[in-house]
This record gives structure tokens, C-alpha cells and sequence, in this order.
């Protein structure tokens, strides 16, 4: 199941479920937004029928903006550099629905964050009286002194190199 959507001048395929990086919308996190420029659709592999009477819902997952574009304008033999960056900003949409011919094909829920437990110690029961009065903590046991490393061996010398009888540049008669 997928659609095909025109959104900030270009088209994107969608289908339930999928997170789209589409041009910035003037919605904050967590809007839902409709697409009503659905120029195709299809409910079954190999089948794909116009967009008419087509809603693509989805919602706003982050707003950013893209990875650094650099953009250098170079003449050869002019002297002439130049170097900018450009940053495009982008909305993050997460396609929950797509409904045609009474049919509705939906994206499974995310999962909630769970907000992380306050960890307790053992035995204690949740009391305040227990909680104000921390029980002091042993000493950590000392480490024992480091072993110097074993000495290093000697590298045995090698002979000096043998020099050839012949004298450099002179030939032999």
C-alpha cells in the first residue's frame, strides 16, 4: 500500500508508517497535517489508480534543518574563489494514514517513552524517615602497588659491514 504526494514541489512515495523529510511547514512537532495533492495510489502490488479522492494524513515528528551543502564558484587562470555553505530546513512527517474507497490503511502506534525509574536501594520500603537518613558507605579497599615491568634485553651488536678490496672510481687494469 503506498501513494505518491506532492509536497514542497516534489514527490515523494509514501506508504503508512514511513517517516518523509519533505520542505519546512509552518506546523509545529506533533500537528497533524493532510495531504490533499495525491497524485497517485495503489492498495495492492502491481495495481496503481489516480490520487482523486485520496487523504494522505501524517504527523509532525521534528522540524531541522539538513546537512551543510558546499557550494564553491571557481574561474581558472581569474583568481577568482568562492565558497558558501547552505543549510536547507525540513519538517520530518511520519505518514499515519492513507484513506481511499473507504478503505483506511494505517501505521501501527509508536511506542510511549517510558520515563526511567527512580532507582532504590535495596530493603527499603519507599519511606521518607528511611530516605533522609542514607547509611554512610564503606571505603573502597586500596589497590596494591604497580609491578615495575621486567628489564628490557640487550639487542646484540652486529659486525661492521666488510669493505670490498676495490677502491671507488678506479679501474682495475
Amino acid at each position: 500500500m503506498y501513494a505518491v504526494i506532492r509536497a514542497g514541489g516534489k514527490q515523494y512515495r509514501v506508504s503508512p508508517g514511513d517517516i518523509v523529510r519533505i520542505e519546512k511547514l509552518p506546523a509545529s512537532q506533533g500537528d497533524t497535517i493532510e495531504f490533499n495533492d495525491v497524485l497517485a495510489v495503489s492498495s495492492e502490488e502491481g495495481k496503481i489508480g489516480p490520487g482523486a479522492d485520496v487523504m494522505v494524513s501524517g504527523e509532525v515528528m521534528e522540524g531541522g534543518r539538513a546537512d551543510k551543502i558546499l557550494v564553491f564558484h571557481f574561474k581558472r587562470k581569474k583568481q577568482y574563489k568562492k565558497m558558501y555553505g547552505h543549510r536547507q530546513p525540513y519538517t520530518a512527517v511520519r505518514i499515519t494514514e492513507i484513506a481511499f474507497d473507504g478503505q483506511r490503511f494505517t501505521a501501527p502506534e509508536l511506542p510511549k517513552k517510558k520515563a526511567a525509574p527512580v532507582p532504590q536501594e535495596p530493603g527499603s520500603t519507599g519511606s521518607e524517615e528511611q530516605a533522609a537518613a542514607p547509611e554512610p558507605k564503606a571505603a573502597a579497599p586500596k589497590k596494591s602497588a604497580a609491578k615495575k615491568p621486567a628489564p628490557k634485553k640487550k639487542a646484540k651488536k652486529k659486525p661492521p659491514a666488510k669493505k670490498s678490496s676495490a677502491t671507488k672510481g678506479k679501474k682495475k687494469k
